[in-house]
């Protein structure tokens, strides 16, 4: 079973306080300063689509993928129909007939690909399906931040109309494999009944370094024109967990 499937019906709940409209207005000024004919965006690992409702009402024609069945019903749930699509499939065999002007892979999704094959294979999919002079834009969890910093335990408690949520996240690192494992403990309990709910997911996560970064696009195709922290724009450093890479199909 696909890792979200179990808590995908509260994931909107559990980022609640996510900033999707200043992600999504970072993005596209992005989108406008190195390819400001772009029209259309293939989202790689798209979850709920909550970013592509909101790059469809900037004037994008969208295209989400996702391998979670469970967040593909939530996504197909919002409007904008007529500049959304939403399918199931893997990001790292990913095969459409079209080809788009920029791929966008958001909220550390290629952190996801543990592998050197996940990762290169997820760079070939975005290299397959973009036009020459296309925009591969992504964040990933950032090597120097982790090992500086390092991940710790947090706790999270939200409610909402029908449910009270504590999620336990627990990390456990190996630094050989430049990979954490996230432990997520997940109690809900449901308002009208009093029942509970226990969840136990493992998301294992890869920290990146740039100069592989560049190896992966390279080897794909693409040429790395920036790369920065996310959201702010400045230089990344050892305290800058989320960075964005963007990358132009040569």
């Amino acid at each position: 079973m696909n890792i979200f499937e179990s808590y995908s019906k509260y994931y909107n709940l559990l980022y609640q306080d996510k900033e999707y409209s200043r992600e999504v207005e970072y993005v596209s000024n992005l989108i406008k300063k190195y390819g400001p004919d772009s029209k259309t965006v293939l989202d790689l690992g798209c979850g709920t689509g909550r970013h592509d409702e909101l790059f469809a009402k900037y004037g994008y024609s969208v295209c989400g993928i996702d391998i979670s069945e469970k967040m593909l019903e939530e996504a197909n749930k919002l409007a904008e129909k007529d500049k959304l699509s939403f399918f199931k499939g893997d990001i790292r065999n990913l095969k459409l007939d079209t080809q788009f002007d920029v791929v966008i892979s958001l909220f550390h999704v290629i952190s996801y690909q543990t592998t050197n094959e996940d990762l290169k294979n997820t760079f070939e999919t975005a290299s397959k399906h973009l036009k020459n002079g296309g925009l591969f834009i992504f964040d990933c969890w950032y090597g120097p931040a982790v090992l500086s910093e390092k991940p710790s335990v947090r706790v999270k408690r939200l409610e909402d109309e029908n449910v009270k949520l504590l999620r336990i996240a627990e990390p456990v690192m190996y630094p050989n494999e430049n990979l954490v494992d996230i432990n997520y403990e997940i109690l809900v309990e449901d308002k009208q009944s009093g029942n509970y709910e226990a969840l136990n997911e493992t998301h294992t996560m890869r920290y990146l370094f740039k100069p592989e970064i560049e190896i992966f696009m390279e080897s794909t195709g693409f040429r790395l024109i920036m790369c920065e922290e996310w959201l702010s724009g400045n230089e990344p450093g050892f305290d800058t967990w989320g960075v964005t890479f963007l990358g132009l199909k040569k």
